[in-house]
């Protein structure tokens, strides 16, 4: 088996040194599936795939693998994914290391007594394969995502914490109704696609012409090329009409290439044949969500555990539409079957975390998301949930790398822009995360990321901006406390006191703790100062400030609040705040609201 494994890699050097990168690829892709941890597969990969994200993603995949790989390093260093280092030396093609000299086949080493240069096209041919070398060291990397479509993501009634210290919230986005491909080169690709979206059954037949018929559809059905497995799969019900595999496996490759109509009546056929056949029941709900996030399709998918108890894939999909649907209780216990139907299933996880998360349990929800990554490195989805369970877990580092991983092949989805930017809002980098924001709202107009936008902009000064973003995030969460003070401190910082003033008494009623009243006593003070003939309401609120226990606000607040009042006392001196009201960030953390998941299918790999 080694013998055979290096010499496959022999031929994918070969190839790449040839110039057929087609052919490499395909090499490369067989040997990462024996092996996910070779950093030289992962380094010559780079040379064979297309895009720059993808030899990014070799890079540092090689070098999640061996973080010490100057190679993956150096790569990486010339893409622009890592910074210059002055310790990591440019490439020296001139003199091949010595791994490198061994990849290189008998016939390709040079004659020992015959120069090199001798022959006009010995030159040419060594000039072309020092040049693919050379591109390939080059070219080396593309960052480590799992391809599988985007699926369900939980989401939450946002708020902010008036502090920087990360809360377990989710998102608040829309599902993504089919199941898409993202990114360059799927990651499934790469790797073993065992994590397919339904059994592919291979029907025992009789006759020999069908029996090919039924591999190559099985081979087109493992590269995802539907179109190609349909044209066998039509081949075979000319044989063999009345077999329901054949047109299950049609809808299936329907259903991939979103042509539900098609796929629903493919379904439709297969149960006309066989009512008992599970999986079409299975397939017939997840079109219908993928046509209608909102569609109710319980029913299709107990008929399918009813008719076959035995298919795991039936209790992973209903796991994922209950916790869409406000079940995640009922969700673990359909996951827990799933598990034993399907061990060591990468998406079992991947649901078990998305529960997890929905009842707040975030130490399981992490251990579930990490596993379901360990199993199978390429299913995207599993990066947004490992982020939000990192971040939850105030490990707000782990979780912008997952984040960031996401962002790279979900490139349509505003989610990972959006807990990346309240990450960053919560870390205190305000540009970073307006940045983020700003390219969250432009892909969707999600009301959390106007509110965290919103609040953004009163940290960096932007008053008057912030004053009309944080008045639309007041119209969905009128009742959220942080949205309403940061809305007076827009005010103050607009110069608009008497409007900050009213605004903090409509904040007061929503304050629950010491920590929150502190800060409408606090801000409310400031403005009534600046408005006329309200200095004595300003002196009460100063003195409410001093009288809360003092650990409930900044030092700095009481220090404030006893020169207001010593000025305030003082008859013949007329105090002169600043007009320009210093933003000064809250002291004291406040969880924020209760995640409600949102309505999305379960996400699923497909082999491509």
């Amino acid at each position: 088996m080694a013998d055979e494994v290096d010499t496959m890699f022999e031929e994918a050097v070969k190839a790449l040194r040839q110039g057929d990168r087609p052919r490499a690829k395909e090499l490369l892709t067989r040997l990462i599936k024996t092996d996910q941890n070779n950093v030289n597969y992962w380094i010559w990969m780079s040379a064979a795939v297309e895009t720059t994200k993808e030899r990014i993603y070799c890079l540092q995949t090689a070098l999640r693998v061996d973080p010490e790989n100057a190679t993956a390093k150096r790569g990486l260093i010339l893409l622009g994914a890592l910074p210059p280092d002055e310790n990591i030396q440019p490439f020296q093609v001139s003199r091949p290391r010595a791994w490198e000299q061994q990849l290189i086949l008998a016939h390709e080493r040079p004659k020992e007594k015959r120069p090199f240069l001798s022959s006009p096209l010995v030159r040419l041919a060594g000039l072309g394969t020092v040049g693919v070398v050379l591109c390939g060291l080059v070219v080396f990397g593309f960052i480590l995502p799992r391809a599988q479509r985007v699926a369900t993501r939980p989401s939450n009634t946002p708020g902010p914490s008036p502090t920087y210290t990360l809360t377990p919230t989710s998102l608040n986005t829309t599902a993504q109704p089919t199941p898409t491909y993202i990114g360059p080169t799927p990651l499934w690709a790469l790797l073993p696609a065992t994590y397919t979206p339904t059994p592919f059954y291979m029907p025992v037949v009789d006759d020999p012409q069908l029996t090919e018929i039924l591999r190559a559809v099985q081979i087109a059905y493992s590269k995802g090329a539907w179109e190609e497995m349909l044209g066998y799969l039509q081949q075979g019900i000319t044989v063999r009409p009345d077999l329901p595999d054949l047109w299950f496996l049609s809808g299936e490759a329907y259903r991939f290439q979103e042509k539900f109509p098609e796929a629903q009546e493919a379904y439709k056929r297969t149960l006309e044949l066989n009512p008992n056949f599970g999986p079409a029941f299975v397939g017939q709900a997840r079109v219908k969500l993928a046509i209608n996030p909102d569609a109710n399709v319980l029913t299709e998918l107990d008929t399918a555990i009813k008719k076959d108890p035995a298919y795991g894939e039936a209790y992973l999909v209903r796991a994922a539409y209950k916790t869409d649907h406000d079940d995640a209780e009922g969700a673990l216990t359909d996951l827990q079957t799933a598990d034993k139907l399907q061990p060591k299933s990468a998406l079992v996880y991947y649901e078990f975390a998305r529960a997890y998360l929905t009842l707040e349990q975030i130490e399981l929800a992490l251990d579930a998301a990490l596993r379901a990554n360990e199993i199978d490195i390429t299913i995207v989805p599993v990066y947004l949930v490992l982020g939000e369970a990192y971040a939850a877990n105030n490990q707000p580092g782990e979780a912008v790398k997952a984040l960031q991983t996401y962002a790279t092949y979900a490139t349509d989805d505003a989610s990972p822009l959006l807990v990346l930017g309240k990450l960053y809002y919560l870390a205190g980098d305000y540009t970073t995360a307006l940045e983020k924001l700003e390219s969250a709202i432009k892909l969707e107009n999600d009301p959390q990321a106007r509110l965290y936008y919103g609040l953004t902009l009163v940290e960096l000064g932007r008053g008057s901006e912030a004053v009309y973003e944080l008045k639309n995030a007041l119209d969905y969460y009128p009742d959220l406390f942080e949205a309403q003070i940061g809305l007076v401190r827009a005010f103050m910082l607009d110069e608009k006191f008497g409007s900050a003033a009213l605004q903090a008494d409509t904040a007061f009623p929503l304050a629950k703790t010491d920590e929150q009243r502190a800060q409408v006593y606090y801000w409310r003070a400031k403005a009534q100062e600046l408005t006329p003939n309200r200095a004595s309401a300003a002196k009460r609120d100063w003195e409410s400030l001093l009288s809360l226990p003092a650990d409930t606000y900044p030092a700095a607040w009481r220090t404030e609040a006893q020169k207001h009042l010593i000025a305030l006392s003082t008859p013949s001196v007329t105090p002169t705040p600043s007009r320009t009201p210093t933003v000064t960030k809250p002291a004291t953390p406040t969880r924020t609201p209760t995640r409600t998941p949102s309505r999305t299918p379960t996400p699923t790999a497909t082999p491509h």
